[in-house]
């Protein structure tokens, strides 16, 4: 069974566009127009993941991100931005809200395919665990993740800067990020908030010059 995705943007062009790509990709794929619609979508079927744009009338897309980051139901629901804005600030204000990745507009459609593919494949990882996966199952379904990255090196991204300085916590942050592991399990894994793991995700986007949490991971795979 393909995956459900939920689509939000009030770019007509844009979610017709973004949607008929996703629907290529073998993606079953909602869509709607606001943050309003899209919440009613919810409240009826739960998708897999959610792709949303920032800019947006009524509600905006950070908005839309805090309600359902407060909803117990769509916590550790997977989130990806698509927006026009791409300055560094907004980047981080949606990391901090509790985005997963960040697209800025124009963007790869292949990047946005294989960024879906990842977040699916850790979710579906910590789904597994939950009901008693072995350490094995583990290490396979993070091998399939270094492979994919590996696919998609090709993908443009921000240089990296030769020598980066890490605190011991940024360091065990980043290592857990790259062990394909989510806020929520990285907070309860070094016994701090989900809102300081979102701090020191932000602060490695800063440092790596990534710009997305599959960038973080390939950064951490490649160092």
């Amino acid at each position: 069974m393909s995956a459900k995705l939920l689509l939000v943007d009030d770019e007509p062009g844009v979610r017709q566009a973004v949607k008929d790509y996703l629907q290529e990709s073998s993606f079953t794929v909602q869509v709607a127009s606001n943050a309003n619609d899209a919440w009613q979508l919810l409240q009826k079927n739960v998708p897999d993941l959610v792709i949303s744009d920032i800019m947006m009338p009524q509600v905006s897309g950070i908005q839309f991100l805090k309600q359902l980051r407060e909803d117990p139901r769509f916590e550790s629901l997977p989130v990806v931005f698509l927006t026009a804005r791409g300055m560094s600030c907004d980047r981080i204000e949606g990391y901090q809200a509790g985005c997963d990745a960040y697209l800025p507009k124009p963007f790869n459609p292949d990047e946005l395919v294989a960024i879906v593919e990842n977040l699916l494949l850790r979710r579906g990882s910590t789904n597994k665990t939950s009901s008693g996966t072995t350490n094995d199952d583990i290490i396979r379904q993070i091998e399939i993740l270094k492979r994919m990255l590996e696919r998609t090196c090709a993908i443009a991204q921000s240089p990296s800067p030769i020598q980066i300085d890490l605190t011991p916590r940024e360091q065990s942050v980043l290592n857990l990020v790259a062990e394909g592991l989510m806020n929520k399990e990285i907070a309860r894994i070094l016994n701090i908030s989900v809102r300081n793991v979102e701090k020191y995700v932000s602060r490695l986007f800063c440092k790596t010059g990534t710009n997305s949490r599959t960038e973080l991971v390939r950064y951490a795979i490649e160092h």
